[in-house]
């Protein structure tokens, strides 16, 4: 049995430090990023030793080389958490899908909303579709309500996308976080205050099919 081994990708090996610095001549910079100079090799190994800091090399393609005094390990750490940040703001939301019905109990569709509302803060679109069956198409009117009111309960975060329409024996809308102000987000919670205390309202219609 061949056993397989997954080698960790060492940080580290990306950069040369201190001595494993090859040029001859480098830009320094210092912990603060301000420039030192151009020094050579040796009097910037020096110049890191007499402050306790390593020599980084952190642009090898330029002329000279850039190198800079700082510990290494909160290099490191820096470059990890700046990567990170790139990531979250290069994330692609993603569209979730909430199912509804024409003729839900209020208590059900706030269940729906509490979960629409979760996807919106995490950044997603969410496609609302409220499925017809049987003879429930001919009152497409309930389906629109419903929507509505999804709409209504969450308006101050986010925005309509695509209006409702019927596709087959489905109504579809799509809603995306938008984010306000907080003077914004005051004024409508100030507006609308009645609106968002009484929630999801309205009394539930029977089934007709």
């Amino acid at each position: 049995m061949i056993k397989r081994f997954h080698r960790q990708l060492d940080t580290r090996k990306q950069y040369r430090i201190n001595e494993r610095i090859w040029a001859t001549q480098l830009r320094v910079l210092d912990n603060e990023g301000k420039q030192v100079g151009v020094l050579t090799r040796q009097e910037a190994l020096q110049k890191a030793k007499e402050e306790g800091l390593d020599l980084v090399e952190i642009a090898p393609l330029a002329k000279p080389p850039v190198a800079k005094i700082i510990n290494f390990n909160k290099f490191l750490y820096q470059e990890a958490k700046k990567k990170q940040g790139e990531k979250k703001k290069a994330k692609v939301s993603d569209t979730k899908e909430v199912r509804l019905g024409p003729f839900m109990s209020d208590n059900d569709l706030q269940v729906k909303v509490d979960r629409t509302k979760g996807f919106l803060e995490d950044g997603d679109k969410v496609r609302l579709i409220v499925r017809f069956k049987g003879r429930q198409i001919i009152h497409p009117e309930f389906g629109h309500k419903i929507l509505n009111k999804v709409f209504l309960v969450l308006s101050d975060i986010s925005k309509v996308d695509k209006t409702p329409k019927l596709e087959g024996k489905q109504l579809i809308a799509i809603i995306s976080p938008e984010k306000k102000g907080k003077k914004a987000v005051t004024e409508d919670k100030d507006t609308n205050a009645e609106e968002k205390n009484i929630q999801v309202t309205g009394k539930t219609e029977n089934n007709t099919e």
